[in-house]
């Protein structure tokens, strides 16, 4: 399942965002890559190490943990720090698949989802686009500034190379509670459903039979 979302975070933390990257260091792209990745590799990273890229970079994942959707679709277990990187013209991030397992501070951790948070107006920097080739065939996603596009560590995926201005994303990863991709659908498609059901009609027999069987499945498959 491949997922866009629309403001994620709010816009006064957007706009602290691009004001703080625009005033930041920044390191060569590569030093992250996997030895494979690194040849097709061509972008940079704001400094993780500065205080106020972490404070950033807590405060946005704060945002995600709160945020319903991103919740019900990846169910994160564990997250890798937030990474923000910026392409100027000419730098480009070529095909490549995320690394099965990443480090963390907390220890090694599975790669089950991907995700890409757009910092700025797509309409301010020429080329630039993620493309996720998916069994549908290659799909392009550029979305606007403090939106999220959510998809599988498995895909084979770039970035297309920047041709006037300049691309700055957050882009992170996650494991989920529940590691399959199929079963993951099917619990985002059961709590949507519940709570349409509830917002058209309140707690009804309907919505507790549906809130029953997402918990019962969640129990069922859930690594915790």
């Amino acid at each position: 399942m491949i997922l866009c979302i629309d403001q994620v975070i709010p816009t006064e933390l957007l706009s602290r965002v691009q004001a703080t990257l625009a005033d930041t260091a920044y390191r060569d792209g590569r030093e992250t890559a996997g030895w494979h990745a690194r040849t097709v590799k061509q972008n940079e990273q704001a400094d993780g190490r500065q205080p106020e890229v972490i404070a950033l970079r807590e405060e946005l994942t704060s945002a995600l943990q709160r945020h319903p959707l991103f919740q019900m679709a990846a169910r994160p277990r564990r997250m890798k720090p937030l990474m923000f990187s910026r392409y100027q013209e000419g730098m480009s991030y070529g095909n490549h698949v995320d690394d099965a397992v990443m480090a963390t501070p907390e220890g090694a951790m599975r790669t089950d989802l991907s995700f890409t948070l757009f910092l700025n107006d797509p309409d301010s920097y020429e080329g630039g686009e993620l493309l996720i080739d998916s069994t549908a065939g290659e799909q392009t996603y550029k979305l606007p500034a403090g939106a999220l596009i959510l998809y599988p560590s498995s895909t084979l995926h770039r970035v297309e190379p920047v041709t006037q201005g300049e691309r700055l994303a957050a882009v992170g990863w996650a494991q989920s509670q529940v590691r399959e991709p199929q079963q993951r659908e099917i619990l985002f498609d059961l709590d949507t459903t519940r709570r349409q059901e509830f917002e058209a009609n309140g707690k009804t027999r309907t919505f507790d039979m549906l809130s029953k069987s997402l918990a019962n499945l969640l129990r069922m498959w859930a690594e915790v």
